[in-house]
């Protein structure tokens, strides 16, 4: 993923090509904040690998157990427009420094619930605590790392966002197999914890020169995007994207084909089948980005539609079905940063805000996921996998007024 920087390349020193004095170290930024989005925002998705057990503890059904999930994400979506702001005014780092030490205290409370609502509560503030990150780390690539390698890192950075539905969710199943379902947020609450020293090691603080504006500018960009149609549609897209990709995975967990359901490790295995794609896609990005990024968005989503329509037809066989989804996830993987590449063409004057709205949108998709897995049960795996391939086909052609009408 790339985004168009011109305007920010001279608020962060100045020195010689290549690597200024003032630019961060780029692939140490790009590991730590990596890894810390897989963490964070893979606390969306541990629940979807733990509706089962947490079910049978608080003697309620999965698809119940789904509201945790829900939760999460519409508080995360939430908070991403009060982070993107924030990031403005206080930096970067310090946003991600509150935000580490409150999500760790949230997600340690969250192992200690024992009935579904006070789980639905503390899911809900785990999620606004956690929405501070990926704001403040797309914000901090943009204003420390040198046009060169920004486009590497914050492909690197998303798609480790995107690899936390998968990667996070095989720790998750393991952990719980091994020592229980709280094990696995205790564990996660010190990982962010450990992750203190590391953030405030490594990242830079941001010179208060280019966070100035003052917080009520900030949030008054944000209905002014809206109010543009592309912009606009290309939101909805985003939401469809997401939709569909946390209801493909709940659909695995809550109403697996024959040959998955009750078999942990025919599950696991379906799950992390996808992993050689989220690995794949950061390589790609010199071919990938010789195409304009509103069609190679329109072309991801009509690939992942391809691919989910045809796996609802392959009657359970786990092999074939594990290919699909690789081939589904990497194309989400090239669609999310395409899409918010356009989003930022479209907003050259509001960043900030732009990208605030891009992961509003993505989370709550992502929250809309298991709702619409759930509803649709009662139509068995293969008929959930056909409304998620018309869900991204409605995505697509959201995205075609951007392919019409390019910002000059």
């Amino acid at each position: 993923m790339s985004h168009p920087t011109n305007a920010l390349d001279h608020t962060t020193g100045s020195g010689t090509p290549g690597r200024p004095p003032g630019w961060a170290p780029a692939a140490r930024t790009t590991a730590l904040l990596t890894t810390l989005g897989m963490l964070m925002v893979g606390q969306m998705y541990t629940v979807l690998a733990l509706l089962h057990p947490m079910a049978t503890e608080f003697g309620t059904t999965p698809g119940q157990v789904t509201w945790t999930a829900t939760a999460f994400g519409f508080a995360y979506a939430a908070g991403f427009l009060f982070a993107g702001p924030l990031c403005d005014r206080y930096g970067p780092r310090a946003v991600i420094t509150v935000g580490l030490a409150a999500a760790t205290a949230s997600t340690a409370a969250v192992s200690a619930v024992f009935d579904l609502p006070t789980a639905v509560v503390l899911r809900s503030l785990q999620g606004l605590t956690a929405a501070t990150f990926a704001p403040a780390a797309l914000s901090y690539v943009v204003r420390h790392i040198a046009p060169r390698h920004r486009g590497t890192s914050l492909t690197c950075i998303t798609s480790g966002m995107l690899a936390a539905a998968v990667v996070v969710q095989v720790g998750a199943q393991s952990v719980a197999a091994g020592i229980g379902w709280r094990a696995v947020f205790w564990i996660s609450a010190v990982l962010m914890a450990l992750n203190l020293f590391p953030v405030r090691r490594v990242l830079r603080p941001t010179p208060r020169g280019g966070t100035d504006g003052g917080l009520l500018q900030a949030f008054a960009a944000m209905p002014r995007l809206l109010r543009q149609p592309r912009l606009g549609a290309l939101c909805l897209s985003t939401v469809a994207l997401m939709t569909a990709f946390v209801s493909l995975y709940t659909a695995v967990a809550i109403a697996g084909p024959p040959a998955v359901t009750g078999d942990a490790t025919a599950t696991l295995a379906l799950r992390a089948s996808a992993l050689p794609a989220l690995i794949a896609v950061p390589l790609l990005v010199p071919v990938l980005g010789r195409l304009p990024a509103p069609l190679r968005a329109a072309l991801a989503f009509a690939l992942a539609s391809l691919t989910v329509a045809t796996g609802s037809f392959l009657g359970g066989h786990t092999a074939l079905l594990a290919l699909a989804l690789l081939l589904f996830v990497a194309a989400v993987a090239v669609a999310a940063p395409a899409v918010v590449e356009t989003i930022n063409a479209n907003a050259p004057q509001a960043r900030g805000a732009a990208v605030a709205l891009y992961g509003c949108s993505m989370f709550i998709g992502a929250s809309l996921g298991p709702q619409l897995a759930g509803a649709l049960t009662g139509l068995g795996f293969d008929g959930i996998l056909l409304v998620v391939a018309g869900v991204l086909l409605l995505g697509a052609s959201l995205i075609l007024p951007a392919m019409r009408h390019p910002t000059p």
